[in-house]
């Protein structure tokens, strides 16, 4: 029996942020699903690699905060955001939408935005 997509992305969700993307690819992606983001069109395993690694340069430490998952049927999004303190970057608005199909994510689409830390809220 295949895995629904709730129990895809939540696995997904866990491995990224324990940092294991190698078995994120091996059990929660299909080997030639589709990445949308303003990074371009990807494909496969190492188009996720690819849009994993400009996340990486700015969240270094993976420190993400997951928001809101949604799932209907086969289609899933998180609401979510990140941060990494030592360099001062936040990550905001960040909206991933999926597509599972026989408990794989065959598509993928991923927004966010970038920008400096407020250090000083209260001014």
């Amino acid at each position: 029996m295949s895995r629904s997509t709730e129990q895809v992305l939540r696995d997904h969700l866990s491995r990224r942020k324990d940092g294991d993307l190698e078995g994120d690819l091996r059990e929660n992606y299909h080997p030639q699903v589709r990445l949308l983001s303003a990074e371009g069109v990807h494909h496969g395993h190492d188009g996720v690699r690819y849009l994993a690694g400009i996340l990486r340069s700015y969240v270094k430490d993976g420190a993400y905060r997951y928001r809101q998952l949604l799932t209907d049927g086969d289609v899933g999004m998180l609401v979510w955001s990140g941060r990494c303190v030592a360099d001062d970057i936040a990550l905001h608005d960040g909206v991933d939408s999926y597509v599972v199909r026989d408990g794989l994510l065959v598509a993928q689409t991923i927004h966010y935005s970038s920008a400096a830390l407020d250090k000083h809220p209260d001014s």
